[in-house]
């Protein structure tokens, strides 16, 4: 933990060990009469004097500047704050503020999927009594988080944006492969074009021929594996064998295009998973309770920045003022 740093603090004694040297005076007194007394050895008196006393107040501040940087010092100062996911919808976010009785409370636009990991690194910040709404949709995260204070999330499950795939048919059964396509729902639709074109994602080359060397896309689905030569060293995942080419990737399987509604939804189901990135899942409205788990690593305190640069400049004035020391 970073709090172990102020254990250092000790340390500023050895700047001051070593401006307090010691000075050695001896002291002599001659006297008229001396010369009938004992002979005596001169008294040495041992004196402490401090040195440099502005260039040890410069060392102390920049070791004590050096600990308080390393262990990153954090004042709570964020009060109740409503932290707005990217994209929510204003009306129906201040409806939520309202009836959760946060209308005083703090704005802070934070990216959907990163709201609730910037809650857990910058805890510190926040007063203990502090009080945080999330709104907006914000991705339900792999394992549950937890805070070390109460956190309540509200959610508003937008359907989600639609996404055109262009797709050009290369089959004297194009009707099938139509009627397939056709039957796609969800957020995925799928625009079969009369050939293909720079938006082009999939081309379904169902034709014993290969297709010209000059014409690229990111996949092809293929009913004949000798219409491309990269399927002679193929792989098979679900029922598919395929491949990487200079072309692009290749799907290929002899029992397409699918002659059942089964058959069908497993394809395009494997498409929608495989070609696209996965959607992500909303999470449902939450109420997190405070726990006493400590997170795994914080963000850095507002005042790290300020103290490196009091770190640089009192390292440069001690510079100046040893140098100018031995002069």
């Amino acid at each position: 933990m970073n709090s172990l740093w102020w254990l250092a603090l000790p340390t500023l004694l050895l700047p001051v060990w070593w401006h307090r040297k010691k000075r050695v005076q001896v002291k002599a007194e001659l006297l008229a009469s001396a010369r009938f007394l004992p002979s005596t050895q001169p008294k040495q008196m041992r004196v402490w004097r401090w040195s440099d006393i502005v260039l040890l107040i410069v060392r102390c501040l920049l070791l004590a500047c050096a600990i308080a940087w390393l262990a990153d010092p954090v004042f709570p100062w964020r009060g109740n704050t409503v932290i707005v996911a990217d994209g929510t919808d204003g009306g129906w976010a201040e409806r939520e503020v309202k009836a959760a009785g946060y209308e005083e409370a703090a704005r802070l636009p934070l990216p959907a999927n990163a709201a609730l990991a910037w809650i857990r690194a910058h805890e510190r910040e926040f007063k203990p009594d502090a009080r945080l709404l999330v709104l907006g949709d914000v991705p339900m995260p792999a394992t549950l988080p937890q805070f070390g204070r109460s956190v309540e999330l509200r959610t508003l499950a937008k359907p989600a944006p639609q996404v055109e795939a262009h797709v050009a048919i290369f089959s004297t059964r194009a009707g099938e492969w139509r009627r397939l396509f056709g039957a796609q729902d969800g957020p995925l639709r799928v625009v079969v074009d009369d050939g293909p074109n720079p938006k082009t994602e999939l081309i379904v080359w169902d034709r014993p021929d290969a297709p010209p060397a000059t014409l690229h896309v990111p996949l092809w689905w293929a009913t004949d594996a000798g219409a491309f030569v990269e399927l002679a060293q193929s792989k098979a995942a679900a029922g598919i064998r395929y491949a990487d080419g200079a072309r692009g990737r290749v799907w290929v399987s002899n029992a397409w295009p699918p002659g059942d509604p089964a058959a069908a939804r497993s394809l395009l189901e494997t498409w929608r998973e495989l070609h696209y990135a996965p959607l992500p899942y909303t999470a449902p409205a939450l109420a997190f309770a405070r726990t006493e788990v400590p997170a795994r690593a914080y963000a850095s305190g507002a005042l790290c920045d300020v103290l490196m640069l009091a770190l640089v400049a009192l390292f440069a004035l001690e510079r100046i003022l040893a140098h100018a020391r031995r002069r």
